[in-house]
């Protein structure tokens, strides 16, 4: 076992774990996580005893060199984010490039992440969508959507709580407050939770409840 495996973990339910990931986790000399207190926890429930360093967005860059060289001396990492396929709207595109640009195995073990879940449950189109994860917080965000108004794919967004509700008062500015959506929270948990409606209507259901979890948002395409 050499290279880089990029390994999904739970969303939420551990028990969605995968008998290969839990190998694979077993198998390699180190664990790269996001978040080592997250990872150290789940390992605990898996009963994995691994050196795990941490590798997040504000120390990718200056870790790749020396990641590569260890890989290159035949070294084997596995990359896990706090929830979810790694390098999807996480830390791990940095380092894949990296390593294919050197010449080092590189795998991804198929497994957990949230926008497919929600999708399937939207009850919107699900042939042809496109994923644009997070939007920018400030700056671009604007251009981001007004760039979108005229998608005629299935749109999904991940959001966090305390900007779920500008998200959706956004989004009916530019596509109209009678656009199709839904919105999933939780998921996998046990107050897993998915709200359908327009995005008028989920505006003024997120007003009145205050959103709390994390929040994948499905928006119909232009017809």
């Amino acid at each position: 076992m050499t290279g880089l495996f990029l390994v999904p973990t739970p969303i939420g339910n551990l028990d969605d774990i995968t008998r290969r990931a839990v190998a694979v986790l077993s198998g390699v000399d180190t664990v790269l996580a996001e978040d080592t207190r997250k990872t150290s926890f789940l390992l605990k429930h898996l009963e994995i005893e691994k050196k795990i360093i941490s590798h997040h967005k504000f120390n990718e860059h200056s870790s790749l060199d020396s990641l590569i060289e260890r890989m290159k001396k035949g070294e084997s990492f596995a990359l896990v984010s706090d929830a979810g396929t790694p390098a999807v709207s996480d830390p791990g595109f940095l380092l894949v490039r990296a390593c294919i640009e050197n010449g080092i195995n590189v795998e991804c073990l198929p497994g957990a992440t949230a926008f497919v879940p929600a999708l399937v449950v939207s009850g919107l189109p699900n042939d042809r969508f496109c994923f644009e994860g997070f939007l920018p917080a400030k700056k671009g965000r604007q251009k981001r959507l007004n760039a979108l108004a005229g998608e005629s794919r299935t749109m999904i967004f991940y959001e966090s709580p305390h900007r779920l509700v500008k998200l959706l008062s956004q989004l009916s500015g530019i596509m109209g407050p009678d656009r199709k959506a839904s919105v999933s929270r939780e998921l996998t948990k046990i107050y897993e939770e998915t709200i359908r409606g327009s995005l008028a209507e989920l505006s003024e259901h997120f007003l009145s409840k205050a959103p709390k979890g994390e929040f994948v948002v499905v928006v119909a395409g232009k017809k």
